[in-house]
């Protein structure tokens, strides 16, 4: 978290090297859109594969970015509404603890469903405003497959393979990000989104896997003010 922390702070430093000198406002009643790149990193703590089964055996979750954006309103010069969007995003699945050596044993869709309460500090038409934000996370999994690595772990065959299902969850989300203004429409916006998360996969076989994600979202992004 403190490496992602940094990266925020230099972004919005660098970004402030660039923003014109003429600061417009983000405020009551703006409509700001926005489209950039999310990169969302697991932080995985992995529960223990449930028998029949090599004892010890958990998963890890790999991060995967895309392309993304997001729709804010303000409701106030410093309340506002945030709704970030993205493309699906597609994480592997690969072995940890006792089978850490097997590579990937599957795969799985994600489309967090996100709303979030921000508060922006500073005025309405200051070039440079840190925010602070917290919601709700709706995680939606889909498209989950498994690979032969899986079926092999738990006697799985070529005609019969293990197949896995993800539960998709609710969670807490909690964040804090920048924006720069360039002029009276363009303004920059870099984000860092903590979600606490926790899911179940459910195998063919009957075994099942309980998983901390917490993931880590970190977005960068270039906006437009309605």
């Amino acid at each position: 978290m403190k490496q992602h922390f940094k990266c925020i702070a230099l972004a919005c430093a660098a970004l402030g090297l660039f923003a014109s000198s003429t600061a417009h406002a983000q405020s009551t009643g703006s409509w700001l859109v926005r489209a950039g790149a999310t990169k969302i990193t697991p932080k995985v703590d992995s529960g223990d594969l449930s028998p029949p089964g090599l004892a010890g055996s958990k998963a890890d979750v790999e991060s995967d970015t895309e392309f993304s954006g997001g729709i804010t309103y303000m409701l106030n010069d410093n309340v506002s509404i945030d709704v970030p969007l993205a493309m699906p995003f597609k994480h592997n699945l690969v072995g940890a603890g006792a089978i850490a050596g097997v590579g990937k044993i599957g795969e799985v869709h994600a489309l967090p469903l996100t709303v979030l309460g921000q508060y922006r500090f500073l005025e309405a038409s200051s070039q440079f405003r840190p925010y602070l934000g917290a919601g709700l996370t709706y995680a939606k999994f889909y498209k989950e497959k498994g690979t032969a690595a899986l079926s092999a772990l738990t006697g799985g065959t070529p005609s019969n393979p293990t197949t896995l299902s993800v539960d998709s969850k609710l969670g807490v989300t909690i964040g804090v990000g920048a924006s720069v203004t360039f002029n009276e429409r363009w303004f920059a916006d870099v984000q860092l989104l903590k979600t606490y998360l926790k899911t179940t996969t459910t195998l063919s076989t009957g075994q099942t896997l309980d998983i901390k994600l917490d993931p880590v979202t970190t977005s960068l992004a270039i906006g437009y003010r309605f």
